[in-house]
């Protein structure tokens, strides 16, 4: 199987031609220089072609909330969005804590085939926080789990992270912390502010996020590991984050399109599909945000997919879920929010949604090169596209979409897991 892909501007930087034989990338040529008999050829003039993106930040749901999501609607939606490697959450049913579950969803990942999935395995049993799931032995299984997190839930006992910290050290792996204070954030529903009280909401401090930020870079520090922090969402983190990178501790953050594109602000319409945790903060944290993953304080965005059933999101705020969908709008937000802007460009965006994920996560055949040798896992983006969000039009099982109805810049066109179109020309290829 060949395919020649003719005048694609590679990161947005130069003009090419590429051809990809099998799963590698056989020849790149200056723009239309390149013939190949027998092989499938696609015009790119017009479009970028980036690494294949890389989400460090994925709840497939599978196994146990099938209703939600399952591996393959997941794995459809994240080819939509670009995405040739997904790293999925523990918090499925069972958790995935053990070699057996890691194995399992490694297994159904590779199966469908439409991106590598890559499990997160638990930090704590059950993600119940008072002992060390079997961080080893997810380590050693056929999965090969590197990064492991209660995400949904902080590991607070600050024992617990430590030994945590410490154990992962055998193998290199690294320790993906849901930074909150369960204490400061009992019963909270968006972020604490005057608007808060406006709306009859009780707040979320920023300073249960950082709180716990600070802390467990100081643990870092000491203990000489690796720490990740997911969804970043305050200015206050940004800082810690900030003086962490100086001191050269060992840490790394992701934030999420939707911190990036949306504020509190969204919280007045009651429409629980702008509840999430962390909840939505000011425009001001929004802007810190953004100047930090451009300055590389914040190293990689994530999604934190979090789809849910219509039944769990209907109703009152109060007792509807947390959490967004977001692989297919991913690129397309981050776009709108850090090119349109000028913070950032085209290479930019494939070190923060590719090389840099996966780095973090250890991935051997993802966020590497665009050059001959290489396999083929790549992203082709119209930049000039602009396109309105439907919740509807979707891969996933759930319909849970912060941005439907919004007009977004830049839209994925192809996407190419392996050699082989996994999206072509909008169309998932399943």
């Amino acid at each position: 199987m060949k395919i020649l892909l003719k005048n694609g501007s590679l990161k947005g930087e130069k003009n090419v031609d590429l051809v990809i034989e099998n799963d590698k990338i056989k020849k790149i040529g200056p723009a239309n220089s390149l013939i190949e008999e027998n092989a499938e050829v696609i015009d790119l003039s017009g479009l970028i072609i980036l690494p294949g993106l890389v989400d460090l930040h994925t709840h497939l749901r599978e196994p146990g909330r099938e209703d939600a999501e399952t591996i393959a609607t997941g794995s459809a939606a994240a080819a939509r969005g670009g995405f040739t490697a997904v790293h999925a959450m523990a918090n499925t049913l069972p958790v995935a804590d053990t070699a057996g579950v890691v194995e399992q969803v490694w297994n159904l990942g590779k199966n469908v085939g439409l991106v590598d999935v890559y499990p997160i395995g638990a930090v704590t049993v059950g993600l119940k926080g008072e002992k060390l799931a079997e961080l080893s032995a997810m380590a050693d299984s056929n999965a090969r789990v590197r990064i492991f997190s209660d995400d949904g839930f902080c590991v607070s006992d600050p024992v617990l992270m430590r030994r945590a910290l410490e154990y992962v050290k055998a193998f290199d792996g690294v320790i993906a912390q849901h930074a909150q204070d369960p204490r400061l954030t009992e019963n909270a529903q968006m972020n604490e502010s005057e608007l808060s009280g406006k709306l009859g909401l009780i707040g979320w401090p920023a300073i249960a996020e950082e709180a716990i930020v600070a802390r467990d870079v100081l643990l870092t520090e000491h203990v000489k590991s690796k720490l990740h922090i997911c969804h970043a969402s305050t200015a206050g983190t940004v800082e810690i984050l900030r003086w962490a990178k100086d001191k050269k501790v060992n840490v790394t953050a992701e934030v999420t399109p939707h911190h990036l594109f949306l504020n509190q602000t969204s919280c007045e319409s009651y429409n629980a599909n702008f509840k999430v945790n962390p909840p939505l903060r000011t425009s001001k944290d929004v802007e810190e945000l953004r100047k930090a993953l451009a300055q590389g304080i914040i190293d990689v965005v994530a999604t934190d997919h979090a789809p849910h059933p219509i039944e769990d999101k209907e109703g009152e705020w109060q007792s509807a879920a947390f959490g967004m969908t977001g692989l297919e709008t991913a690129l397309s937000v981050v776009a709108t929010a850090m090119i349109d802007t000028k913070l950032m460009n085209w290479a930019d965006i494939a070190r923060v949604m590719s090389e840099r994920p996966a780095e973090i996560g250890q991935l051997a055949d993802h966020g590497r090169p665009i050059a001959e040798n290489e396999i083929a896992n790549l992203c082709i983006v119209d930049p000039e596209m602009t396109w309105k969000v439907d919740a509807q039009d979707t891969h996933s099982l759930s319909t849970n979409n912060p941005f439907h109805e919004m007009t977004l810049k830049s839209k994925v066109i192809h996407t190419i897991f392996r050699g082989k179109f996994t999206m072509k020309s909008g169309q998932v290829q399943k």
